[in-house]
């Protein structure tokens, strides 16, 4: 039972450092998950912070490009609702031009406004009183208007416009019965866009597109005149449903495969804007923070497991030093057997089990034979010889874990067999008692005298009463002659060679 007790003490100091590792390991998690949620947190909060900072810039570019095309269209309108009038064929060239374009938008990026009759040909141009002959019949902005009188204000695709890169602006013209006569036509040139985007303080990698209805490209910057008119619907990879109206979208876009944070901005024109910067740029900040406090998280856990396991090689180290005293404390020095201090223990805990469970208690009592006279005659060292021996036949005949043999004191010992019968205990002393016959020869002659008790305690009793019935039958087999083992059963003792 003290090896059992010994094995229990070992084992809570087994389960402290196991406890010790997975605390501190389940503290490190715990940590490395709040870091981790307040990362991810961050880096939400830099997204959002530069989908806002995107927004607002689209948000200027859409109003400034709204607002001239506005402009511009309110212009176009009103040639083309002056020239339902039919007063305007009787005036002067010079007059017609007053009336036309006195109120018309003028800007260095704006084209001069033109019209063209049902035909496609040139009869105005703001720029000249006598215009050259043209005919534009064949162009898209023609024939849209031509074909379709509900399309009202038109952006044509970009396209090079009087010697300049430009879109179109048009509208229809017609007649009281709604007959179409013509178009009027203006442009916006590109260099509106690129002095626009020039203004703006845009970093590596950031694009700004403007894009028709129908999803074609009309300016994007930086500038690629191989990327200017493509139209996106048209782009197997790339869905519409990927970047809605007031949305945003962060991977790779349609024109090239750089992951970016796109905005578009929701617009009721013509023409909408869609902002776009590198995610490597929206998350340098956070990337930054990241291995900064990653580099500190991955510092302090492996100092948090590094301790541990210190703290727990040494509680292991404690728990060996302690079962090395504990053994130290509760062994005989000289026959490697249990001493008294711990016998009392384990017979007090097992005739308590016993009890609890219904169990019966053995105990062995084991006396050398003439010891006295041999020590005397040989010396305390044979005599030490013979002690160490019958020690030795002991251990080797109780096998059972739960048996505990120990050194009673002096030439005593006692053997406590835990749930096992008389018979069974009374094996037991005999083999013993057999092996230390065949163990003395020469000078080394002694026997030993065993005496053998078993018992099932009941309410009221106490080991002492085991041990007693125990010596009284050792007392009667060396009172029979000694080198016998000697049964008794309690209350009265029953004598067996």
């Amino acid at each position: 039972m003290a090896f059992r007790r010994g094995k229990d003490a070992r084992r809570r100091w087994r389960i402290s450092a196991r406890l010790l590792i997975v605390s501190s390991i389940a503290t490190v998690l715990g940590f490395s998950a709040i870091c981790a949620g307040v990362m991810f947190d961050m880096r939400r909060g830099e997204e959002e912070l530069a989908r806002r900072t995107l927004e607002n810039l689209a948000s200027g570019i859409d109003a400034d490009i709204s607002r001239n095309i506005e402009l511009y269209d309110l212009s176009l309108r009103a040639v083309a609702s002056n020239l339902e009038m039919p007063e305007i064929r009787n005036v002067s060239k010079e007059l017609r031009h007053l009336i036309l374009f006195d109120h018309a938008a003028t800007a260095k990026h704006f084209g001069a406004i033109q019209v063209f009759d049902a035909d496609g040909n040139l009869t105005i141009d703001a720029a000249s009183l006598d215009p050259r002959p043209e005919n534009r019949r064949d162009e898209e902005y023609f024939t849209v208007h031509r074909d379709h009188p509900d399309t009202g204000l038109y952006v044509s695709r970009p396209m090079l416009h009087r010697s300049a890169y430009a879109i179109v602006l048009s509208r229809r013209i017609t007649d009281e019965d709604g007959r179409f006569l013509g178009v009027v036509v203006g442009s916006i040139r590109f260099s509106y866009f690129h002095e626009l985007f020039g203004r703006l303080n845009l970093t590596p990698g950031d694009t700004i597109t403007v894009l028709r209805n129908d999803r074609t490209i009309i300016m994007r910057t930086p500038f690629d005149l191989d990327v200017i008119g493509k139209n996106l619907a048209e782009a197997l990879d790339w869905k519409s449903d990927n970047l809605k109206p007031g949305g945003a979208y962060a991977g790779k876009g349609p024109v090239d495969d750089t992951p970016r944070l796109y905005v578009r901005r929701s617009s009721s024109g013509p023409l909408y804007v869609v902002v776009g910067k590198p995610l490597e740029a929206v998350f340098r900040l956070w990337h930054t923070e990241a291995i900064r406090i990653g580099s500190i998280m991955a510092a302090l856990i492996l100092f948090v497991l590094s301790t541990a396991l210190v703290l727990a090689r040494e509680i292991s180290r404690r728990a060996d030093a302690e079962d090395k005293l504990e053994e130290l404390a509760t062994t005989d020095a000289l026959t490697g057997l249990k001493n008294r201090r711990k016998f009392d223990t384990e017979i007090e805990l097992e005739w308590r089990r016993a009890i609890r469970h219904g169990q019966s208690v053995a105990l062995l009592m084991i006396d050398a034979d003439h010891f006295k006279a041999y020590n005397d005659t040989f010396g305390h060292q044979a005599g030490d010889q013979v002690l160490v021996g019958i020690a030795i036949c002991i251990s080797d005949a109780v096998r059972r874990a739960g048996d505990c043999p120990a050194r009673f004191g002096g030439e005593e010992f006692a053997v406590l067999l835990p749930g096992a019968s008389a018979l069974e205990a009374f094996g037991i002393a005999e083999a013993i008692r057999g092996k230390v016959e065949q163990w003395c020869e020469g000078e080394l002659i002694t026997t030993v005298s065993i005496g053998v008790a078993s018992m099932r305690p009941a309410a009221g009793q106490q080991w002492a009463d085991l041990v007693e019935a125990a010596d009284k039958a050792l007392y009667a087999a060396k009172a029979n002659g000694r080198n016998q083992s000697v049964l008794a059963t309690a209350p009265k003792i029953a004598l067996v060679a």
